[in-house]
């Protein structure tokens, strides 16, 4: 029994004696690394609540193991500024702040706050009335869309970045209804385009068909600490790996940007 036991205590200290802390491969986190917010609004449009509640079983699943911590919330309405700024990244799936959070959101971006944002996190237009935005998506507002969601062919404008890097460089999206902008993002100096519908797809609808123009679909503004992702239609946002490696690939790439440090090297 004792000749078990030290070979059982040699198997698990092997590791410790072997590799240096700078030589070993793995980066076991002691505590959670960050605090995420996530905001959705379970008023919206059934098919964008679908897309919603994927969405959070999606970012608990990486949360396993407390690796980090997670608040979900259906409204910034409860979150000033002060609030905020507790929070690595916010996970804006198809809301908006309303309008008495708009400063106090604008603020926690211009102070390097994280956001990620899908789909109609993102939808302005004429009526919108907020200025400030279209600077920070670095794009005009709402064009036009495809209907109904339909698969897409979509190409890795950057193959080098973080968020593209493991992803090959043409694919196809599962369905969702996509937004193009006007003016598009990759006409603002800052933007850069990470991913965008390829042409190959025009005439690209069914019943409302999009024929021509730029379409990007993800990108990340770098005045900011920030990637926009156009899914988020529908109950199919999560089946296909691509996709959800490109979401942790944008999410972990945000988060690794905070100004207080990447916490993944922590």
């Amino acid at each position: 029994m004792k000749k078990i036991t030290i070979v059982f205590l040699l198997v698990i200290l092997f590791p410790i004696f072997v590799f240096s802390q700078d030589g070993y491969p793995a980066n076991y986190a002691k505590e959670p690394r960050f605090k995420a917010l996530i905001c959705y609004d379970p008023s919206a449009e059934p098919d964008h609540v679908k897309f919603d509640k994927n969405a959070i079983e999606f970012f608990h699943k990486l949360s396993y193991g407390e690796g980090f911590l997670y608040d979900v919330t259906e409204s910034l309405d409860d979150y000033p500024y002060e609030r905020l700024k507790e929070y690595s990244i916010l996970i804006m799936l198809n809301a908006l702040p309303s309008q008495n959070r708009r400063d106090d959101f604008q603020k926690y971006m211009e102070n390097g706050g994280g956001w990620l944002g899908f789909h109609a996190s993102a939808f302005n237009n004429e009526q919108t009335n907020w200025a400030w935005f279209n600077e920070f998506l670095g794009c005009g507002p709402f064009l036009c869309n495809n209907w109904p969601p339909q698969p897409a062919q979509v190409q890795c404008d950057i193959t080098t970045h973080s968020v593209t890097k493991t992803l090959p460089e043409i694919f196809v999206a599962p369905a969702s209804e996509f937004y193009q902008w006007n003016p598009s993002p990759r006409e603002d100096k800052d933007v850069r385009v990470l991913l965008s519908i390829t042409p190959a797809n025009y005439p690209f609808g069914i019943k409302d068909v999009v024929n021509f123009g730029d379409f990007p679909i993800v990108w990340t503004n770098t005045r900011y600490r920030m990637v926009y992702l156009n899914m988020g239609h529908g109950s199919e946002g999560f089946i296909d790996a691509t996709q959800n490696l490109l979401f942790t690939n944008a999410f972990r790439w945000v988060v690794s940007q905070d100004p207080q440090g990447d916490p993944f090297k922590k």
